[in-house]
């Protein structure tokens, strides 16, 4: 019985909760979106490979909601990435939030 109060009160909670990640997310996604022009205008894009750029790109377009792997690989991409980990961690984003991981077997490659 008290576990099905607990569930009953967490359903009810649940609504409220939603919208909180909800304008959380969107506060994450345009800190991130600012990011990454900012560190794209700082660093450049001479060395960044199309998908770096079009997956970051596919990912703000997402609402920053999409489950992406970004896998920076050069020199510029790992720079971009670790001023946008700084930025958004300044920011009180949980570095879960980011996208950039690389598959294991990509990583022992290089």
């Amino acid at each position: 019985m008290r576990g099905l109060a607990l569930t009953a009160a967490l359903l009810l909670a649940s609504p409220a909760s939603a919208e909180e990640l909800s304008a959380w997310q969107q506060q994450k996604c345009a800190l991130y979106t600012d990011a990454w022009a900012r560190a794209l205008d700082g660093v450049g894009s001479e060395d960044i490979n199309y998908n770096f750029l079009a997956t970051n790109e596919n990912f703000i377009a997402s609402g920053c909601t999409e489950q992406i792997a970004i896998c920076p690989r050069s020199n510029q991409e790992r720079d971009i990435a670790d001023l946008i980990t700084l930025a958004m961690m300044n920011e009180g984003a949980a570095s879960t939030f980011l996208p950039f991981r690389c598959p294991a077997e990509q990583t022992a490659q290089e």
